[in-house]
């Protein structure tokens, strides 16, 4: 019907143009979507929205079409007439398009991107592990920077002759490049160059969602996940809350008005340099629409009762729109968490590792759709635990299967990640098992925390409940600033707050089950060394003065 209609009005013999007039425009349209993107837009909550509406205007465009053919053919028309009847309706045509292109949605083209790791990643193991914690960041970002351009240059030079735009980075030692798959090939086949993959990025529809809100007012008293870690017998009895100790937090973005977490934001004086980063849309202040980053730092140290270390400081940056992320995002809030910098600055010249994090929280993950690999992430991990930062990841929420645990950051043995539980002791059905597979028996989470049903900051300035291990991870960030500040000694000294975290778990008692393996025999796949205690972690940190 799209074709015949155009055709007789043009007459019979003009099918064949008609058809490639429309598979033009066709394959025009269809150009500016990457399959993966239109895979992960799919995860949307308003896709059937966006599907409906998109198939009901294409059949609506289709039969137009036809029936304005049909009546030019039958009116019989000659040239001239339809020529004067068939221009302004396509000059309205035209402005109908246009003004949908600018009005609907995010106008422009998003081309591909690729994410191009160098053979050469650097050798940290030079070192000193004895400086102070600043130090050693400071000597693993002049190593890491001198590395990448040393390394890069050849290639950046050939990027540059060639007019292709690109993003270096060094925490990995790889580029992220403005291009496609011919590009791809041509540099995969450079010695230089260890892997070429795709670097998604969600298309940037309208997110008709809003700003997520919460339902209920804040607690009267701490929480039952604060009570049951001990964190409130931490403040109470022994006067520590975290103060002194940075949080970094790298999420969907922090509400930073809310009235739980802008007191402990470090930029509520000095500004918003050095401690705001938005690599997705460029914001200048920290702002959080979708509340899954301002409710895992609720998490951390809200006010109020709801965050574990309410003393510790917090700077953030915004690795995640709409829960999705790529390794080139989820890299540049890692190196700004090493080595902040000016928002209008240079990672590579103007970081400054004295302004970095003690601790960070990572409740993401980065999975194949994402264009991650297993391994791609795991320099920057390990450059990290060099510098003497302590990183704790969520484990994922496929469980109840074993094997789960697979997407980077949370499969590296240099992170310490984390399991979920509920109210009454249980593992969470969600939580990711171990052991990490393609890792040689590497057991993990290393640990569990309360996961379910937990009330934290919402970005409208309410509070809300949510569940998953990224509500679990938050809780260790806070314990080791709470260890870290009744202890300054321990900072920078993860192995020795790994053990004490292990050392002073509690057994867990509730109910374990999983498939495909037998946790039963294995209880640290599921559940790791067992319950984070808050309070005695800190008395374990206090004595290794």
């Amino acid at each position: 019907a799209v074709i015949d209609g155009p055709a007789r009005a043009c007459g019979r013999d003009a099918r064949p143009a008609v058809a490639l007039v429309l598979a033009a425009v066709i394959a025009a349209a269809l150009s500016t979507f990457d399959p993966e993107e239109q895979t992960l837009f799919l995860v949307e909550e308003a896709v059937g929205l966006w599907a409906t509406s998109a198939s009901l205007g294409s059949a609506g465009i289709a039969f137009g079409l036809g029936v304005v053919g049909v009546a030019l053919d039958d009116a019989r028309l000659n040239w001239t007439e339809r020529a004067r009847f068939a221009a302004p309706l396509g000059l309205v045509g035209l402005l109908v398009a246009l003004g949908l292109y600018v009005g609907v949605g995010r106008p422009g083209f998003y081309g591909d991107r690729l994410f191009v790791v160098m053979r050469q990643q650097a050798d940290l193991t030079a070192i000193d592990q004895g400086l102070e914690q600043k130090a050693r960041a400071a000597a693993v970002y002049g190593a890491l920077t001198q590395h990448a351009e040393s390394t890069q240059a050849d290639l950046r030079r050939l990027l540059n002759g060639f007019r292709v735009d690109y993003t270096p980075y060094y925490l990995v030692n790889a580029l992220e490049v403005d291009g496609g798959p011919l590009l791809g090939l041509v540099l995969s086949l450079r010695p230089d160059v260890a892997a070429v993959m795709p670097s998604q990025r969600l298309r940037p529809a309208v997110n008709s969602a809003g700003v997520a809100a919460g339902s209920e007012p804040g607690p009267a008293a701490p929480e039952w996940n604060i009570t049951s870690i001990g964190a409130d017998r931490v403040w109470e009895e022994l006067g520590v809350t975290g103060a002194g100790v940075v949080v970094g937090q790298s999420d969907s973005g922090v509400a930073g008005q809310h009235p739980a977490l802008a007191a402990q934001y470090r930029g509520r004086e000095t500004g918003d340099d050095y401690n705001w980063l938005d690599p997705w849309e460029g914001s200048r202040a920290p702002v959080d629409t979708g509340g899954h980053g301002t409710h895992t730092l609720g998490s951390i140290l809200g006010a109020g009762g709801i965050g574990v270390a309410p003393g510790a400081e917090w700077y953030g940056c915004r690795n995640l729109a709409r829960n999705l992320g790529n390794p080139a995002l989820y890299l540049d809030c890692m190196q700004f968490m090493l080595a902040p910098y000016p928002q209008a600055g240079d990672a590579f010249a103007d970081g400054d590792p004295a302004r970095g994090a003690h601790v960070l929280n990572n409740s993401w993950g980065c999975p194949p759709i994402e264009g991650c690999r297993p391994d791609v992430l795991e320099p920057a991990a390990e450059a990290l635990r060099v510098a003497g930062i302590f990183m704790v990841a969520s484990a994922g929420n496929d469980g109840p299967r074993c094997s789960t645990i697979m997407d980077p950051i949370a499969n590296y043995d240099a992170v310490f990640s984390v399991g979920a539980t509920d109210s009454i002791g249980d593992l969470a059905d969600f939580s990711s098992r171990g052991p990490v597979p393609g890792a040689d028996g590497l057991s993990k989470p290393d640990i569990a925390a309360p996961g379910v049903d937990i009330l934290s900051a919402m970005p409208d300035g309410n509070y809300g409940r949510m569940s998953g291990t990224s509500m679990a991870g938050p809780h260790v960030v806070g314990v080791v600033a709470l260890m870290w500040s009744a202890n300054p000694e321990l900072i920078g000294d993860i192995e020795t707050t790994e053990r004490i975290l292990r050392e002073t778990t509690r057994p867990f008692t509730g109910r374990l089950v999983a498939e495909d393996c037998d946790v039963s025999q294995n209880p640290e796949w599921a559940i790791g060394a067992g319950l984070v205690d808050a309070y005695a972690a800190v008395v374990g940190a206090m004595a290794e003065r």
